[in-house]
């Protein structure tokens, strides 16, 4: 490990919304092992590379569960649910294994292409809608939400009626200005879908909650699902679906190359994937001492994974700053590696392909419609992307 003077600070806030904060140049420059300052002063472990990171994701004796002593925090609004446990992300073997199994069979490649016209079908009726307000329009609220809000409400079997509701909890649950702030969301959610649950108990309807309650699973844990599931199921999306436009748009070049070659379209997305790493920063807690590349994370330790960092990694991508189509950018880390490997990732790629197609189909002219400067986008702290994003046509 290249030694650095003094810790790198993590996370940092983005100068440029599809690019890793300039601080963290000296964690490229250490890989694949760094070591970093956290919010609050806490040191812990940061992997920067691509292979060390893929390792270490996959090793049992790295804990995801939060409830644990010393699991790392990066921000003061998140320190006060560690000690509340999160389904699927927060739990390890078995019960994590348990938890995933009842579930598997929404995700699977299968399931996703089947929901393909289903999220045509919205796409197209999202844009109908933003075409018929005229230009120029706001993305993010107009199509980048919506779409991938409809699409896991229609999977769980969430009234789609209550969407400005559940997204503004999960806004305050990712953004919060403060822990009792995000605390606050999380319960409102918990009690919303907790009385949803009830509901689908004496009148069950189409979805996967409605499954879990007819397979007998408990109340507690059918509610802990739903939570996970809603906000990754929207939340992560609709970012890469706000920020992936607002990159093709500011790569002219590349966005002709895919005009031009619809066929490189699913490559695009992986490599925007890859570019974009939009969570970034997973968090792990080693529960042994680990020896890896020389170095050894002692038990108690935190580890922090940055993808932003990792997914630029040279040995793996040449020219790694560069936007390429053509490279295979299917081995990066956006979606994490390992048992916790992102559960949606077959819906998620089928969501940004057909909604990145029809956008740029339909609307040939699109366009930003303020400089891009101008436009604001998410710290770095939280799940990257814009929060608006005007364009016009």
């Amino acid at each position: 490990m290249t030694d650095t003077a003094q810790p790198v600070a993590f996370p940092q806030d983005r100068t440029c919304p599809y690019q890793p904060p300039p601080g963290y140049r000296p964690l490229r420059e250490a890989r694949p092992l760094a070591r970093v300052t956290l919010f609050d002063g806490s040191p812990a472990w940061l992997v920067s590379g691509h292979g060390t990171a893929r390792r270490l994701l996959a090793d049992r004796r790295l804990s995801t569960d939060r409830t644990r002593d010393g699991f790392p925090v990066t921000t003061a609004r998140l320190a006060g649910l560690v000690r509340r446990t999160t389904a699927l992300l927060g739990v390890d073997d078995p019960e994590h294994r348990a938890q995933r199994k009842l579930v598997l069979p929404e995700f699977t490649l299968k399931r996703a292409a089947a929901l393909r016209p289903r999220i045509q079908e919205i796409v197209d009726a999202r844009l109908d809608a933003m075409i018929a307000g005229g230009s120029p329009a706001e993305l993010v609220s107009a199509f980048a939400l919506p779409v991938p809000s409809m699409v896991i409400c229609a999977l769980l079997g969430v009234p789609y009626a209550d969407h400005d509701f559940f997204e503004e909890q999960s806004r305050r649950l990712l953004r919060g200005p403060d822990s009792a702030d995000v605390a606050d969301a999380r319960d409102r959610l918990e009690d919303y879908l907790g009385d949803l649950v009830d509901r689908k108990r004496e009148h069950p309807g189409h979805g996967l909650l409605d499954d879990l309650v007819c397979q007998g699973v408990d109340r507690e844990q059918t509610v802990a699902l739903a939570v996970i599931l809603l906000i990754a199921g929207h939340e992560t999306t609709a970012n890469m679906i706000s920020l992936g436009t607002y990159t093709l748009l500011c790569h002219p070049e590349r966005l002709a190359e895919l005009r031009a070659d619809p066929s490189l379209l699913p490559g695009a997305v992986e490599e925007l994937m890859r570019v974009l790493s939009i969570a970034d920063g997973l968090l792990r807690l080693a529960t042994e001492d680990i020896e890896v590349d020389g170095e050894t994370i002692r038990a108690g330790e935190g580890v922090v994974f940055a993808g932003s960092v990792i997914n630029r990694d040279e040995s793996v991508y040449p020219d790694p700053d560069a936007l390429d189509w053509h490279r295979p950018a299917r081995h990066h880390v956006s979606f994490g590696f390992g048992i916790h490997q992102c559960l949606g990732q077959n819906l998620a790629r089928a969501e940004l392909e057909i909604a990145l197609r029809a956008l740029f189909t339909r609307l040939p002219g699109l366009r930003l419609a303020v400089p891009a400067e101008e436009i604001p986008f998410k710290p770095g702290d939280t799940i990257q992307g814009m929060l608006e994003l005007p364009v016009a046509w």
